[in-house]
């Protein structure tokens, strides 16, 4: 007898499982039919919350070779019915709002991962339209979960989140994600300014990527799925991720599931809040760019942060050793890392297989020759990795140590060249790139952890 359309393909056991063994983006197909929220298109949201207003972020749609943050984008405190006026060309201010200020055809934006708890504060009753118990995460619902609204051409700069996954729910429209591996991070270019909690953002403009600055990262691993409606993306813990709307509007539900204890990671970004602030709030001439991302609350003092850093410190010892009196040599690879969103260590055996097939599809890196269709910089990337490669033979075939220096502009040039090099003065930020590191960042908090729990060892005995 064949199966009802209406019986999902997992059930949440199978789901919460699935999700727990993924360790590369994956798409859920047919999970969601009979969801409630599959009806939140922007225009039945703008009647639910009539004059409600919603933090807008707009930016230029022009093509540059670098990020455009939230810190160099405009903002706007408008309707959605404002908005959906907007998108569809109106001009006159009292059917747009503060959009008026702003052509249509030179500018994107969009509602960023708003809290629905928040949206819909005075309609709890909205919160069950979301049901990722189905995904066997009980209890959570829209009050776990953030809304983003957008038109074409809106995105989100390339990060990775510190802290936990991501499930991600398309409602209308579609969105391009483009994804790297968390081994790719170097290639990445990573950066700390902007700062913001749990997000490491990346310097390179992944549509139109400035090889000759970021030469690396014509190596890295790109992942790109087009995400339709009723479609559920997995992004795996640390996986870098570039979001792009591609159709005139188009509604997301997120919900952050932090699947792992990540201590190490609160860790992590309790020393990276303390060396930003510290370094950022100093006085200095090159001190004056907007460094804090308009998320973030404000600046915290060195006393608050360290009172942070400590806190994660304990929270990590107290977690992973309880009662132990004599904690052994710790190293990152020594620490346990799955655990059930209880705490409880799982198992090390060997998981079953992941049932790929008609309802959970994995996305792949595309195959060289297909990558022309689907991704702007394979031009670039190619010649820069022939560029490289010619670069490499020249240098082994010369049968001498060539040193290499950064010349202005970071383009590459030979020690005893004919052309006068130019020295780069740096700058604090370029400093901070380097403090903080991902794997920088990996060996400080060893070694913190170390110096913490060697402490308590003594204090114990």
């Amino acid at each position: 007898m064949a199966c009802s359309s209406s019986v999902r393909p997992f059930s949440p056991d199978e789901a919460f499982r699935i999700v727990h063994q993924l360790q590369q983006p994956a798409v859920f197909l047919n999970m969601t039919k009979d969801w409630p929220v599959l009806q939140w298109t922007a225009e039945h949201l703008s009647h639910c919350l009539l004059e409600k207003r919603v933090k807008f972020r707009l930016g230029r749609k022009e093509e540059t070779n670098t990020p455009l943050f939230e810190t160099q984008c405009c903002f706007v405190s408008a309707t959605l019915g404002q908005f959906l006026r907007w998108t569809e060309g109106r001009t006159r201010t009292e059917e747009v709002g503060p959009f008026c200020d702003y052509k249509k055809l030179e500018y994107w934006a969009y509602a960023d991962y708003k809290y629905i708890a928040e949206v819909f504060e005075e309609q709890p009753s909205m919160f069950q339209d979301v049901r990722w118990s189905d995904f066997g995460f009980q209890g959570r619902d829209g009050r776990d979960s953030t809304l983003w609204v957008g038109t074409e051409g809106a995105n989100t700069p390339c990060h990775l989140d510190s802290y936990g996954c991501n499930l991600v729910l398309q409602v209308q429209g579609r969105k391009r994600w483009r994804l790297f591996p968390p081994e790719d991070s170097s290639k990445l270019y990573p950066t700390r300014i902007p700062y913001e909690e749990s997000s490491v953002f990346s310097r390179v403009d992944v549509l139109n990527p400035d090889l000759d600055r970021f030469k690396d990262f014509s190596a890295a691993r790109e992942h790109c799925v087009t995400l339709l409606p009723g479609q559920v993306l997995f992004v795996p813990r640390h996986w870098w991720h570039f979001v792009e709307s591609v159709d005139p509007v188009t509604v997301s539900v997120n919900s952050w599931i932090e699947l792992d204890v990540d201590d190490e990671a609160r860790i992590s970004e309790a020393v990276t809040r303390a060396v930003v602030c510290a370094f950022k709030t100093a006085p200095s001439e090159d001190n004056a760019d907007d460094w804090l991302n308009p998320t973030e609350t404000g600046v915290t003092s060195h006393s608050e942060n360290m009172q942070y850093l400590n806190l994660a410190l304990s929270s990590f010892s107290q977690r992973h050793f309880p009662s132990s009196k004599h904690l052994p040599h710790l190293s990152r690879h020594a620490l346990p890392s799955k655990r059930h969103v209880t705490g409880q260590i799982l198992p090390q055996n060997p998981p079953p297989p992941l049932p790929f097939g008609p309802h959970l599809i994995p996305v792949n890196c595309p195959l060289p020759e297909s990558r022309g269709e689907t991704c702007k910089r394979t031009r670039k990337c190619a010649i820069a990795r022939q560029k490289t490669e010619k670069d490499v033979g020249f240098l082994e075939g010369a049968g001498q140590c060539t040193s290499v220096v950064i010349c202005d502009g970071g383009k590459e040039d030979r020690e005893g060249a004919d052309e006068e090099l130019v020295h780069v003065t740096l700058s604090t930020n370029d400093l901070l790139d380097c403090l903080l590191h991902p794997d920088v960042m990996n060996r400080v908090t060893e070694l913190l952890v170390q110096r913490h729990t060697g402490a308590r060892t003594t204090a114990q005995d």
